[in-house]
């Protein structure tokens, strides 16, 4: 079983920045970062395959949010910027056994705890 830890949430203004950390207990493949405001359902924010060759990035963070991973050490990061009141929610690393990045939150095996990230205008 594989665990996963987010960090860097946190407080920042409109236009501020944050990097979203999450480190893994064991290798995984393909991770994901999802997020989840009040009252609505959770959704994909980014997603990145093993090599990192195939990235996904939902159209309302297109240009200002990166994931990225370092696979010597089990982590993958969530930059960013330009941060809207609309970006506020919790926010989850996720991670499954198959290469291939998917937008789909069934479709992976692990989940963080998640960390909040809130926008202030």
């Amino acid at each position: 079983h594989v665990q996963l830890v987010e960090s860097g949430g946190g407080l920042v203004q409109a236009g501020g920045s944050l990097r979203l950390s999450c480190a893994a207990s064991g290798r995984t493949s393909a991770m994901g970062w999802f997020r989840q405001a009040p009252g609505k359902e959770r959704e994909v924010v980014a997603a990145i395959g093993w090599c990192g060759d195939n990235r996904y990035y939902a159209d309302a963070v297109k240009g200002r949010f990166t994931i990225s991973r370092d696979n010597a050490k089990n982590t993958v990061y969530l930059q960013m910027d330009s941060l809207k009141p609309e970006d506020t929610a919790e926010y989850y690393c996720a991670a499954r056994q198959i290469s291939m990045p998917s937008i789909l939150l069934n479709d992976y095996d692990y989940w963080g705890q998640g960390t909040q990230v809130t926008v202030s205008s």
